[in-house]
């Protein structure tokens, strides 16, 4: 573990003066220990994120082959790592088999980008979103790709987060296919106080 802790900071550190290194030669360092500050110090939106830190209950609806099925869940949402990163645990039940997954989100101060990051232990892989807000509604719209375990293939998917309240929130999540927008799942949240 010391090991592994080691040769991570060694290269982030290599990273950092490979950077600067190569931006001290082409303008000023001080100019370059500016933006490197800009970059790392949490903003308005990240402020927003720690708004939903605490506990959640959650109505799950999946949609399949125009069915729905609802099921119940609980997330727990924290900001890590000095306020930069939204982390979320959610766990419950989802097709008659416990569920748990962990999300990270973020909003990257440099390309002014939300980044959302999915993982759970309804498979090995990750959902990976980038998005912008939606300067009429507010929504935070989300796209990317995920794996289809009957393909192996690259799926298209788009999500859309809606702050409801300060105590209510709404994801729907899409399958994009062939240029079309199927409904996939909704979950609703319930700030729990």
């Amino acid at each position: 573990m010391k090991i592994k802790t080691l040769f991570t900071v060694m290269m982030l550190l290599a990273i950092f003066f490979s950077t600067s290194s190569n931006f001290a030669q082409q303008g000023d360092q001080a100019e370059m220990m500016k933006k490197w500050q800009e970059y790392m110090t949490p903003g308005p939106v990240h402020q927003q994120f720690a708004k939903m830190a605490g506990d959640w209950k959650a109505t799950v609806t999946n949609f399949m082959d125009g069915q729905e099925a609802k099921s119940e869940a609980t997330a727990k949402y924290e900001m890590i790592l000095g306020g930069r990163y939204l982390k979320s645990y959610i766990t419950g039940n989802m097709m008659g088999m416990p569920f748990e997954g962990i999300g990270l989100d973020a909003f990257d101060n440099a390309t002014k980008e939300y980044i959302s990051i999915w993982i759970d232990n309804f498979g090995t892989g990750a959902l990976n979103l980038k998005g912008k807000m939606d300067d009429k509604t507010g929504d935070i719209v989300y796209t990317g790709t995920m794996v289809d375990p009957m393909t192996g293939k690259d799926q298209m998917t788009k999500t859309v987060m809606k702050q409801i309240d300060d105590d209510h929130q709404q994801m729907v999540m899409y399958m994009i296919d062939g240029g079309k927008e199927v409904k996939n799942m909704q979950i609703d949240y319930t700030r729990v106080k």
